[in-house]
């Protein structure tokens, strides 16, 4: 697998070493912060050992884009946390002001060869495989606009919790860009927020304000955006008290049939990914939506 060979080429996050046959880590301080030897890290992973609970910061200016780069190092940080039975939660956020992410980097797709479009939407299967079926407690704190796949990042957490600022956006808006959304993008959300709302939702690729979202249900909590992180800890601590192995085998039970059906079709879906992308009118409208894009940067 390609993104695995990835994975294997990059250095290990340091402060964290493997200690035993069975896949723990260990680190003498109780505090410990995870980083790979890239100058300029995409990800940076805080984790408290007393508590159990890490923290995922998205660092890559000037918007989280989903590159594959960053995909890469996500992985890498949720494959060292689940292999840590201390770690029993995870709250994912943004260091970049105004924004959690802004979706796939369309530069992953635009121009590419079809070897390179079909290893990046392997790591975008693998990002959200390992989320929506990670063991830990994981909560989204949204403290800035997450369109296309920044909503998806945040549909794969347990709980989500938003800034309520009328100026973000938050929602699954590839039909804008010409790009139709993949049956578990459209499952992940109708797991979410019900059938009609996600058939409306994608079909015109709706962007949703805080409370527009918090009414169909998909963010669970709006908060003052100073209070999005301190909200955040406090609903982690909540989630941990119930008995691990009974919310697990709950979890399990609600994502499983969806998560199956990708990892019975992870080829058939990345053919089609590839077919489609590469299509002349697809490219085209991802340079149209480009060149927008400069214009309003202008």
């Amino acid at each position: 697998m390609a993104w695995r060979a990835a994975l294997r080429s990059k250095a290990v996050i340091s402060g964290l070493l493997s200690c035993s046959s069975h896949g723990r880590l260990c680190a003498s301080p109780t505090f410990i912060t995870q980083r790979n030897n890239s100058t300029s890290p995409k990800i940076k992973v805080d984790y408290d050992q007393t508590t159990g609970v890490a923290v995922m910061h998205m660092q890559s200016p000037p918007v989280n884009s989903l590159s594959l780069d960053f995909l890469t190092e996500l992985c890498i940080s949720l494959e060292k946390l689940e292999m840590d039975k201390g770690c029993r939660g995870l709250i994912i956020t943004s260091n970049q002001p105004k924004v959690f992410s802004a979706g796939l980097d369309i530069l992953e797709m635009y121009g590419k060869s079809p070897e390179h479009c079909g290893e990046f939407w392997k790591v975008v299967q693998e990002m959200w495989l390992k989320l929506y079926g990670s063991n830990m407690v994981t909560i989204a704190a949204i403290s800035g606009s997450s369109p296309a796949g920044g909503c998806l990042l945040s549909l794969t957490c347990d709980y989500r919790i938003m800034a309520d600022n009328p100026r973000y956006t938050i929602g699954l808006n590839e039909t804008q860009l010409g790009i139709v959304a993949p049956f578990w993008f459209k499952e992940t959300m109708v797991n979410t927020v019900g059938h009609r709302n996600t058939e409306v939702a994608l079909q015109l690729g709706l962007l949703y304000k805080p409370a527009e979202a918090l009414k169909i249900g998909l963010v669970d909590q709006l908060v003052p955006e100073d209070q999005v992180f301190t909200v955040a800890t406090q609903t982690m601590t909540k989630w941990l008290t119930i008995p691990e192995h009974a919310r697990q085998i709950t979890k399990s039970m609600m994502r499983n049939p969806t998560i199956d059906k990708l990892r019975t079709n992870r080829d058939a879906d990345i053919q089609n990914f590839v077919s489609f992308i590469t299509k002349e009118s697809i490219q085209k409208s991802l340079r149209m939506y480009m060149e927008m894009l400069k214009q309003r940067k202008a």
